[in-house]
Order: structure tokens, then C-alpha cells, then sequence
């Protein structure tokens, strides 16, 4: 039954991602973008996350939690720079 529920969600997670790439390549304007970029980050995260489960081993776990800091401090990062024109004062 496990192996039913990570291919529909491997499916899932990769129809969503690549609907967000679509988003980020044709989207109309920055914050759309930046919006996709975001929601790309945590699609992935939960690629990784379903990945460790199939494969049961403890570093996928680490790396989204990885992967989730980056994602924070780039999505604040760019919304940063939207606003401000600058990312660093």
C-alpha cells in the first residue's frame, strides 16, 4: 500500500512542479515569479521527504530541513530586493 502512496504522490509533486516551472517561465510579472520559485522549493522538499521515505534512510530528512532554510532566506532575500531595490544596506 506504501508503494501506491509514494508513486501517487512522486506524481503529484512532479505534475506541481512542473506547473510551477511553467509559472516561473511565463509568469506576468516578478512577484508571480518569485511565488513559483517558492512554491518550487517546497515541491521539492517534498520530493526529498518522499524519496527518504522510499529509500528509508535518515539524510534525505536532513537535506529538506536544508533545503527549507535556503528556500526561507531566498524568498525573504528576493522580496527584500523588490522592495527595497537592495538586498544589502
Amino acid at each position: 500500500m506504501i508503494a501506491y502512496a509514494l508513486a501517487f504522490g512522486f506524481t503529484a509533486l512532479g505534475l506541481a512542479l512542473a506547473l510551477n516551472l511553467w509559472r516561473l517561465l511565463k509568469g506576468p510579472g516578478v512577484g508571480d515569479r518569485i511565488l513559483a520559485l517558492d512554491t518550487m522549493v517546497i515541491n521539492a522538499i517534498g520530493m526529498i521527504v518522499l524519496a527518504g521515505i522510499a529509500s528509508r534512510e535518515g539524510t534525505a530528512f536532513e537535506a529538506a530541513m536544508l533545503l527549507a532554510l535556503v528556500g526561507f532566506v531566498g524568498t525573504v532575500a528576493y522580496a527584500k530586493f523588490m522592495l527595497r531595490g537592495d538586498i544589502i544596506e
